[in-house]
């Protein structure tokens, strides 16, 4: 697979982006799916993240940016290209979600209400708060990570966060 690269310094960043492949594969997955409601397509993104990271692995440059958090900047991109194709944002269908078969039918009926009813909550908030909780919750990144992912200081995500989660939790106890 990494054949036809250089056997210079990019060795050690293959080596990593090998790894966080196995690490941060589910997670690039779920981040997507969050955000299209299309688990083919999250799939498809995320296999065109590591494609664009191994293209590009000659020019990443740590600058104070993990590599991980480079690889949520190209599925944030590649996402974000996706909706605007699409032109407007899906929601994920109850449907859509798989259950573990050893759940009874009026558990499974609740979770997915309560699935629908947070992601109506979610509409409430403002784009950048939607992305930070995607980020921290779905995609279980550190806020100084997501901090420089969406180009802003730390306390500004926690901030963000904050507030989020303060509206999320009076949108859903309103409900």
């Amino acid at each position: 697979m990494y054949g036809d690269l250089p056997t210079n310094t990019k060795q050690p960043k293959q080596a990593e982006l090998a790894g966080l492949y196995e690490e941060y594969y589910d997670r690039i997955v779920r981040y997507a799916y969050s955000r299209m409601g299309d688990k083919t397509g999250a799939e498809d993104i995320t296999g065109e993240v590591f494609l664009k990271a191994i293209d590009s692995l000659g020019s990443y440059r740590e600058q104070g940016i993990p590599m991980q958090a480079w690889l949520f900047k190209i599925a944030h991109n590649l996402v974000v290209d996706y909706l605007r194709k699409a032109s407007k944002f899906k929601s994920v269908s109850i449907d859509d979600i798989d259950l573990p078969d050893n759940r009874d039918i009026a558990a499974a009926v609740e979770t997915n209400m309560e699935i629908e009813r947070v992601n109506r909550a979610m509409r409430e908030l403002t784009a950048d708060q939607q992305e930070v909780i995607r980020l921290r919750y779905y995609s279980g990144l550190a806020s100084r990570e997501v901090a420089a992912l969406m180009n802003k200081t730390d306390g500004a995500v926690r901030e963000m966060q904050r507030a989020a989660l303060e509206k999320l939790r009076a949108v859903l106890g309103e409900a």
